[in-house]
């Protein structure tokens, strides 16, 4: 690494040298914080700049996390995309200086959730929780095994696991329910084993 020295002389790198320099270089989750109402905006920002740069090896996801809501307006049934997090965007990437100044000064972007200049990645275990991204998950269930559900509209009951197919990563429990047995079928993410 070549060296110049200041007029204090002392060794400073050049600046071509220190570019890409921050992380690891693996891929992780990060929150960025964005104006109310321009998710989407500042999402397909990010995805044309990305393709417009070339920088689909360090910037690989951008996601608006959504979920489906019931919407019963004028006697209809309807059902509305709702975000789940207004105001944040969730980003798969390795964090370079080019990626997390090309993320930071997007047009609507307030800056990552957590230290501005040294963002903290979401733990795989958030990531499971939020559903952003599949993960396999090796639970140890069989037939007979009590779970509690952590996540969906069954949250917080508990259940007798009746079947599991490790393969689509779900299981089928009986949760109590007004009095009653009811047989659900839930995804891994969805559960904790007791």
């Amino acid at each position: 690494m070549a060296e110049k020295t200041d007029n204090n002389m002392t060794p400073v790198q050049d600046v071509e040298e220190l570019e890409g320099l921050r992380g690891d270089g693996i891929p992780r989750w990060y929150v960025i914080h964005t104006y109310s109402g321009h998710e989407n905006k500042v999402k397909t920002n990010i995805e044309k700049l990305v393709e417009n740069r070339g920088m689909q090896d360090l910037i690989l996801e951008v996601v608006v996390p959504t979920e489906e809501e019931v919407d019963y307006s004028d006697g209809r049934r309807r059902l509305k995309t709702k975000k789940m997090f207004p105001g944040y965007v969730i980003v798969k990437m390795v964090i370079t200086n080019e990626s997390w100044y090309l993320v930071r000064n997007t047009q609507g972007v307030t800056g990552f959730v957590g230290n501005a200049s040294n963002p903290m990645p979401l733990s795989m275990e958030e990531v499971r929780r939020m559903g952003i991204e599949k993960i396999y998950i090796d639970l140890d269930l069989k037939e007979g095994d009590t779970v509690k559900v952590i996540n969906g509209p069954f949250e917080s009951f508990m259940g007798t696991v009746e079947e599991v197919n490790p393969e689509k990563q779900t299981l089928r429990a009986k949760i109590s329910m007004f009095g009653r047995e009811t047989p659900v079928e839930l995804d891994f993410a969805q559960v904790d084993k007791i």
